[in-house]
């Protein structure tokens, strides 16, 4: 990490600015603030980025490319959102082609909040977004040494900010395994996942108070449908999302039917065949991605 500290990459994309904070982010390597004398490297390529700083308003024309560049970044990776117009969507957030900020496709984790963003606002935000970085490699390096320390339990309202970006953190790592970057995602806002809260079980899973899984679902007549289970990349493969399933089923005992949809690539179609579950349909979403259908008989 100490050679990340001392020599960022940082990819940048105008996702539909007016310019002024493009113009502003080039200030920030001409001899005027010279960020490369700190160390910093502009690169075009984002599998050597560590930093992606994301200017303007989201349209659906850039919503693609964000998601794909997003991907191909390595872990950990940082994301900063320069200006008002990708921190919310600005002036432009109720235009009917305006998806709204960079937080509403992938997860952001500073924002440099004005119009337009000035260099010295924009080089804070890098500071800011390296101690984030140094903090994710931390994570990596703790959750790798304490994944038999896992604690399940019940969410709560305070957990939903934080299983928000994990399930957005998490679809990227599926679009890899479907090798498409505009897989369909669910563009879900605080307000709305609140909303779900007051209407569904949620379950976690957390390492020293940190949420890496969850899972949700809800009773309808004597179904139970099992909405969607999520685990952090770095917790991946650890039987983190097998165990979440099998609380949310005992926390929806009281259903005489269980339903719940996965990727037709996902590698839980074999364990919920083990436990009980049979096909009933597959339902095409994208050429790359198909939902098949499963139910359990109670």
């Amino acid at each position: 990490m100490l050679g990340i500290k001392k020599s960022p990459w940082v990819i940048h994309y105008d996702a539909s600015s007016c310019n002024g904070c493009d113009i502003e982010v080039l200030a920030c390597l001409t001899p005027g603030f010279d960020v490369e004398r700190l160390g910093v490297i502009n690169t075009g390529n984002p599998k050597h980025a560590d930093i992606f700083l994301v200017t303007g308003a989201v349209n659906p024309q850039s919503n693609s490319v964000i998601r794909n560049i997003y991907r191909q970044m390595p872990e950990p990776k940082v994301v900063v959102a320069v200006g008002t117009c990708a921190c919310s969507g600005g002036i432009f957030r109720e235009a009917y082609n305006i998806s709204g900020g960079v937080d509403t496709i992938i997860p952001v984790d500073v924002y440099v909040a004005s119009c337009a963003a000035r260099p010295e606002s924009i080089i804070d935000g890098v500071v800011q977004a390296l101690g984030v970085l140094d903090q994710k490699w931390k994570d990596m390096k703790e959750f790798a040494a304490d994944i038999d320390k896992v604690v399940y339990g019940k969410a709560t309202k305070e957990d939903l900010p934080a299983i928000l970006a994990l399930k957005k953190t998490a679809f990227y790592r599926e679009s890899e395994l479907y090798g498409d970057a505009g897989l369909p995602v669910e563009e879900q806002t605080l307000a709305s996942f609140e909303a779900d809260f007051e209407k569904m079980t949620f379950i976690k899973a957390s390492i020293n108070g940190k949420v890496v899984g969850s899972a949700r679902g809800y009773i309808e007549g004597e179904t139970a449908h099992l909405a969607h289970t999520v685990v952090h990349p770095y917790c991946q493969g650890e039987g983190i999302g097998r165990r979440l399933i099998e609380d949310l089923q005992k926390a929806l005992s009281s259903a005489k039917r269980f339903e719940c949809r996965i990727g037709h690539k996902s590698t839980q179609a074999a364990w919920l065949e083990k436990q009980g579950y049979r096909s009933i349909k597959t339902e095409p979403v994208t050429p790359a991605l198909s939902w098949v259908y499963y139910e359990k008989q109670v």
